[in-house]
């Protein structure tokens, strides 16, 4: 079960992506965007998962390299949210056949 202190984060974790999303609609909606900004705004949200992730793998543990493996060989083959998916099951699964 969740304490109170980490669904709080991640309510507010949510709220700031909503809120991101939501501005950046707002600033860009009335906007066209040439081919070299729309390139950019399509691999963002990659950079952004990369930047987040992989301090976390290179700094951890025999089973999060593992994980880093499976997620690299699942973002060849899925979308952004299975990749996110399977990073998250692998880092667990694999943490938790080691500890």
């Amino acid at each position: 079960m969740l304490d109170l202190a980490t669904l709080l984060t991640i309510l507010g974790m949510g709220m700031v992506t909503y809120f991101t999303r939501i501005c950046g609609f707002l600033l860009l909606r009335n906007k066209t965007l040439n081919a070299k900004q729309t390139q950019m705004m399509s691999v963002a949200p990659g950079c952004v998962f990369i930047s987040i992730i992989a301090p976390e793998f290179l700094t951890g543990t025999s089973g999060d390299i593992l994980a880093l493996l499976v997620t690299f060989l699942a973002a060849l083959r899925l979308g952004m949210l299975g990749t996110i998916v399977v990073g998250i099951a692998s880092a667990y699964g694999f943490n938790w056949l080691l500890s």
